[in-house]
């Protein structure tokens, strides 16, 4: 009985224990004075490698900030809300394999922006987009799939920036493999109190991993080409091998269904 009870001690100090990182959004971290997003460690895509990937250029007050997108619909980006929580007017920047020239954008306003109260998500209203080889949706789970984890599958998530830290800055697109992890992992690092049923985290093997200016970018996996994640929070050090975690898709297709009408 005595050994029962002791097991059980170790097990809630390890479930409560202090977090070993501290959760940092990445378009907060340090960068030099341009727009940047940044995937470290990474590889040049090609053109059309990720044509559902968007650039943001979000005015906030007092100046603009970069974050990345998804396109889920002809007329809907999805990203994180922590990128226009304060935004007053979004440039979405569709096609750019090549950051500065792309083939074409769309300024909202603020009306055109759906921010989630209670999670870091969020939608952009845009004009009618038409697909075709270099600016094409991706596509949301099913709700067949929306207890599905993910866990342990392979994944892509694409971005602009620094390809280590400290780098130059390269304007084409970046793109990166990992591998998602389980939930129990991801809280080792964060807790359980951040790393809750409405996140999804990637191991970030060898400094591969995403950085500043990715958030809101897609996490797309490998073997169904599904938008399984939206880039959320990292470390302060990009290369530190420490998870990266993303809003879990499946977990918002009610909220995403009820806002655009998308579903399948």
């Amino acid at each position: 009985m005595k050994l029962i009870v002791a097991c059980l001690a170790l097990a809630i100090a390890a479930a409560t224990a202090a977090p070993t990182e501290t959760v940092v959004h990445p378009k907060d971290l340090s960068k030099p004075n341009k727009i940047e997003g940044r995937i470290t460690n990474g590889y040049p895509a090609y053109e059309g490698k990720a044509p559902y990937t968007v650039g943001l250029s979000i005015n906030i007050p007092g100046g603009t900030t970069w974050c990345g997108g998804s396109i889920i619909g002809h007329t809907w980006v999805l990203t994180a809300e922590h990128c226009t929580s304060n935004a007053e007017a979004v440039g979405v920047h569709f096609g750019a394999t090549w950051r500065t020239n792309s083939i074409f954008t769309h300024w909202v306003g603020r009306n055109d922006i759906i921010n989630h109260h209670d999670a870091d998500i969020a939608l952009i209203r845009t004009p009618h987009v038409d697909f075709w080889d270099l600016v094409n949706k991706v596509e949301l789970p099913s709700y067949n799939e929306r207890y599905n984890d993910f866990n342990e599958h392979w994944a892509v998530t694409c971005g602009w920036g620094r390809t280590y830290d400290n780098s130059d800055l390269p304007d084409w697109m970046q793109c990166v493999d990992l591998q998602i992890m389980h939930n129990s992992e991801c809280q080792q690092t964060y807790g359980s109190s951040v790393v809750g049923d409405n996140i999804i985290c990637v191991r970030t093997p060898g400094g591969k991993s995403t950085c500043g200016g990715d958030s809101g970018g897609p996490l797309v996996t490998h073997d169904s080409n599904k938008l399984v994640g939206v880039t959320n929070f990292g470390t302060t050090s990009c290369t530190s091998g420490a998870p990266v975690g993303f809003q879990r898709v499946t977990y918002h297709l009610d909220w995403i269904r009820d806002h655009t009408g998308i579903a399948y």
